[in-house]
């Protein structure tokens, strides 16, 4: 079918080229390029499309499917576990993506000095980011457990009996979001890749006229660099918001103790492959996109206040952002 489909945009192209509709390498473009078009339509496009006309039916992938027009949606607005998903997503996101932030820059400066051995130190930080998924939250699992977990056993040490965390309805998201900073070293690479493209003029002329380092850093530092934290924060707010795995690991496609790790795509995916109700969780999906695109709508909207751009002046950044 696919190389049927790659034919005959062959043929059209080809004809095109023929009758001087469009010349050679804009044909050469189109031809290279459709692959990926072909995979977007039919792996991409074409299943959310469906499931936006899904989301307003009834189907249990058995009987056929029955038009209910917005019942989906009105059920997940008189859903108690929509609510609890939502809140549970919402302080994972709110709280894990400042502290990666924070911490991956803070790792970043401190990676970015000029010793000997420095590569070294850079590796180590960025290998513990290579595990993840499935394979991290099994570790922290080890890691948590109450009874033998290294962390508990750390705080024995002091007499400190630590919490049952994972187990424990108030520190089982807690542990979780400590089990998120695991992967810090990704973004300490960006930040390093940002932190390096800095001119070193403007710290010989910050370090002449007498200003001190929390002043360089303030001024100098976070201003060139606020790109990168902008893009960091962006796709960390995306990817927090659809955070599934350690969710399903740890409790088994659970929830967690009294929800507690009820994620927002863990309840979909409760929905479309527990309880067979691909409706509702089509529909719950497409909540979930809103929601992503109200958050990284408010964040683009807030970026024109701190986010510097060396090509903007001044003058035109601030009126592009000016409240209305």
């Amino acid at each position: 079918m696919l190389a049927f489909v790659y034919v005959i945009i062959c043929a059209a192209l080809w004809t095109a080229v023929r009758r001087r509709w469009i010349n050679r390498n804009t044909a050469a473009f189109w031809l290279f390029v459709s692959p990926w078009i072909i995979g977007f339509l039919l792996f991409t496009g074409g299943p959310m499309v469906y499931s936006l006309v899904l989301s307003f039916m009834r189907w249990n992938l058995i009987d056929p499917a029955k038009f209910t027009g917005l019942s989906n949606y009105k059920q997940a607005l008189n859903d108690p576990a929509v609510g609890q998903a939502i809140k549970v997503t919402l302080v994972y996101a709110v709280v894990s993506v400042p502290l990666q932030t924070v911490l991956s820059l803070v790792v970043a400066l401190l990676m970015n000095v000029k010793v000997r051995g420095i590569h070294v130190f850079r590796t180590i930080w960025y290998l513990p980011s290579l595990v993840s998924g499935v394979a991290q939250t099994v570790l922290f699992i080890w890691v948590f457990n109450p009874d033998y977990g290294l962390v508990n056993g750390f705080l024995h040490l002091f007499g400190i009996e630590g919490p049952k965390w994972l187990f424990d309805p108030g520190w089982a998201l807690p542990a979780v979001i400590i089990m998120s900073l695991w992967t810090v070293g990704g973004n300490m690479i960006i930040y390093l890749a940002g932190l390096q493209d800095i001119p070193a003029d403007l710290y010989e002329a910050a370090e002449i006229d007498g200003a001190g380092r929390l002043r360089t850093l303030w001024n100098i530092t976070i201003p060139q660099i606020s790109p990168v934290i902008f893009f960091n924060v962006v796709t960390g707010i995306i990817y927090a918001m659809q955070t599934f795995t350690q969710g399903f690991v740890v409790t088994q496609n659970g929830g967690g103790p009294s929800n507690s790790l009820l994620f927002y795509v863990l309840y979909l995916y409760q929905n479309a492959f527990s309880f067979f109700q691909m409706g509702y969780a089509s529909a719950l999906a497409w909540i979930l996109f809103l929601m992503i695109m109200l958050l990284t709508a408010l964040v683009f909207r807030g970026s024109g206040f701190w986010v510097y751009y060396e090509s903007q002046r001044p003058k035109e950044r601030r009126r592009r952002f000016r409240v209305k």
